[in-house]
């Protein structure tokens, strides 16, 4: 048994692997984002008796403040100037984010009651999960498809230090 005997066991993750987990990242990523800014407008709106219209705007409003605070922050952190890590995170995540929206709220509106079930109510949370979680599954192979194609999360990815 020589020393090549287990080099069959040497098993590095291919180039796709490594782009479908940079989309998962960046897709999770950006999941975040949304979820924080969809749980905080829906739960603003519903709380303070706002219409259906208003509560998903504020809701996607602060899904995209969030979501690109959340690219904008380690930027800022590793020295880039505001202007610069403002229009990373707009074209790292911008189609990610819209389309998290998209569907998250489509869902949302899809599911009878959802948007006028109260803050303690299963129907509302469960419905929101469940659109998030959706809307997450779509995102993933248009991440994957901008990342393959050096654009969306894989314009920030060059200046993480991983």
């Amino acid at each position: 048994m020589g020393a090549d005997t287990h080099s069959h066991h040497d098993v590095r993750p291919s180039p796709r692997a490594g782009l479908d987990r940079l989309a998962f990242s960046a897709t999770v990523h950006c999941l975040t984002g949304c979820a924080i800014g969809e749980v905080l407008g829906l739960a603003i709106g519903t709380a303070l008796g706002w219409g259906t219209a208003s509560t998903i705007v504020l809701a996607v409003v602060l899904a995209f403040l969030f979501g690109y605070g959340l690219t904008m922050l380690p930027l800022l952190r590793s020295g880039l100037p505001f202007g610069t890590a403002l229009g990373l995170a707009l074209a790292s995540d911008t189609a990610s984010i819209a389309i998290m929206e998209l569907v998250d709220n489509l869902i949302m509106l899809m599911i009878p009651g959802a948007m006028d079930a109260g803050l303690t109510s299963l129907l509302f949370w469960g419905s929101l999960a469940i659109s998030l979680l959706v809307a997450g599954a779509v995102a993933f192979p248009v991440n994957r498809w901008l990342i393959a194609r050096g654009q969306g999360h894989a314009v920030v990815h060059a200046f993480h230090k991983h």
